[in-house]
């Protein structure tokens, strides 16, 4: 029974899933998204009642005190009741034919959410943020502690509702919101394998040269002694402002033995000719 109290709606509907809404249309729409169908009678007590737009509801199941919320898709279930996507009904633990308290609520504008995938799989998805911006189209609100469910490429994700602002129920029809993502339900960091030094290495043989020579091995320095090192020649004569550069020459002793060397070509050649005679 439909009762308003100011601009208050509240009633009990029993509640079914969408497969079981009668009627040659698909409805697999309803599944997609966070809205309900409620009966044509709904709409007339709404009217009334100068509900503000968009209309959104709350919904209780007091067997197990919990709660959720949504918005409303179409007017056209039987009358009593109320037909709720699988996902709702899961998170309210209600079982086909349930009763579930329907109430008219006003809630604030999201700024912010944050959700956490229930499976590995939805990192597969490439860009998770487009995909779920373009899902949450087919909603109206969010709920803190709600698993949701998507449709991706034929595959259903669910993601829980970890966190939103300003509160924990908000309204996310155009509205600019923040999303984040925590990370999946059962994910584990890729362990870093050690490196395995019994494993082949390509290219660790040595290389050999043509000429016979061995490339890349440097002989070892002989060790230096005191009287290996040499001490520079000290300039006397160093005036401030100036740079002198002092060649270590040693002076070249020429010897005996080395007047008296041989050297080839160095005799003087004869001529036939004789001087001052003409031809």
């Amino acid at each position: 029974m439909v009762r308003g109290f100011s601009n208050r709606f509240s009633t009990q509907y029993r509640c079914y899933s969408v497969s079981m809404l009668a009627g040659p249309n698909d409805r697999s729409d309803v599944e997609k998204g966070g809205k309900i169908i409620m009966p044509p009678s709904a709409l007339d007590q709404l009217s009334r009642l100068n509900i503000t737009y968009p209309m959104l509801f709350k919904l209780t199941n007091k067997n197990s005190d919990r709660m959720t919320h949504c918005g409303v898709l179409e007017f056209v279930a039987d009358e009593g009741i109320c037909y709720l996507p699988h996902w709702m009904m899961q998170n309210l633990l209600l079982e086909e034919g349930g009763l579930v308290q329907v109430e008219s609520v006003n809630l604030m504008v999201a700024t912010y959410s944050k959700f956490q995938p229930q499976s590995p799989d939805f990192l597969d998805i490439t860009n998770p943020k487009a995909v779920l911006e373009n899902a949450l189209r087919n909603f109206a609100c969010l709920t803190t502690g709600d698993v949701i469910a998507i449709n991706y490429n034929e595959k259903i994700y669910e993601l829980r509702v970890m966190e939103t602002k300003p509160d924990k129920a908000v309204s996310i029809i155009e509205c600019d919101m923040n999303v984040d993502f925590d990370a999946p339900l059962g994910y584990k960091e890729p362990e870093r394998r050690a490196q395995n030094h019994d494993e082949p290495t390509a290219f660790t043989g040595s290389g050999n040269r043509l000429d016979g020579k061995t490339k890349g091995i440097e002989p070892s320095p002989a060790p230096l002694t005191a009287s290996d090192i040499k001490r520079g020649i000290p300039n006397y004569d160093f005036k401030v402002g100036r740079i002198t550069f002092i060649r270590n020459s040693r002076p070249q002793f020429i010897n005996d033995d080395a007047l008296n060397r041989f050297i080839a070509f160095s005799g003087q050649g004869q001529s036939l000719r004789k001087k001052g005679r003409k031809p």
